[in-house]
């Protein structure tokens, strides 16, 4: 596994969307250092994050334990989640586990939130 750079280490202003890209693999490994990247990115009021899942080649059920992680604290504080995923793989195992309509899933990245400064690449394992 890899380190979890962030080319910011402040959450987002207000008003900002935050997006996230991860790449390789959500798993076991993965997770501690994912689950408090995304903990920090959720601490403020009405936090609004963008997770582009794309790259990511796998996802287990710990991967999926911190998706919910993070979706619940951005409900707790009045926020949006929004996952980016061109992946039916993905979308079947969230079918699969009943999570299907728990989170807000995009084909394509939003207009108007991608790009600096306001983005972090995380790289869950080193491709």
């Amino acid at each position: 596994m890899s380190d979890i750079p962030g080319r910011s280490a402040q959450p987002p202003q207000a008003g900002a969307a935050h997006v996230v890209t991860l790449r390789g693999e959500l798993d076991l490994l993965a997770a501690p250092a994912l689950r408090a990247r995304l903990d920090m990115l959720t601490t403020g009021h009405r936090p609004d994050l963008v997770l582009d899942l794309r790259p990511v080649s796998f996802i287990d059920c710990t991967g999926l334990g911190v998706l919910c992680r993070v979706r619940n604290r951005v409900s707790a504080r009045q926020g949006r989640l929004r996952l980016v995923t061109d992946s039916t793989s993905l979308r079947r195992v969230l079918r699969h586990t009943g999570m299907a309509g728990v989170f807000e899933l995009l084909p394509c990245m939003p207009v108007g939130v991608a790009g600096p400064p306001a983005t972090d690449t995380v790289d869950s394992v080193a491709l």
